[in-house]
């Protein structure tokens, strides 16, 4: 999903999880969230397919807010702010 008008907001952090597989981007990523403030976006940069699926499914049950996801090549990025 890219929105070519998006601004993408100013990240309080970023993670690259680039070459690890499910679960490892998942659980680095809610590492990250947890030493964060709520309000905090936080930006992932994944290469395994199913981080989509998990990211979706992980800002949902966690109450988190998926402000965007893109997929380019291969690589997908996320934004999560923190609830």
């Amino acid at each position: 999903m890219t929105d070519a008008g998006w601004q993408a907001p100013v990240c309080d952090a970023e993670l690259d999880t680039s070459g690890l597989n499910c679960p490892l981007p998942l659980l680095k990523a809610k590492l990250e969230l947890n030493r964060l403030p709520s309000g905090a976006v936080l930006k992932v940069t994944a290469t395994d397919a199913g981080s989509q699926r998990d990211f979706r499914a992980f800002a949902s049950l966690a109450g988190h807010t998926l402000l965007h996801e893109e997929s380019e090549d291969g690589v997908y990025r996320y934004w999560l702010r923190k609830a």
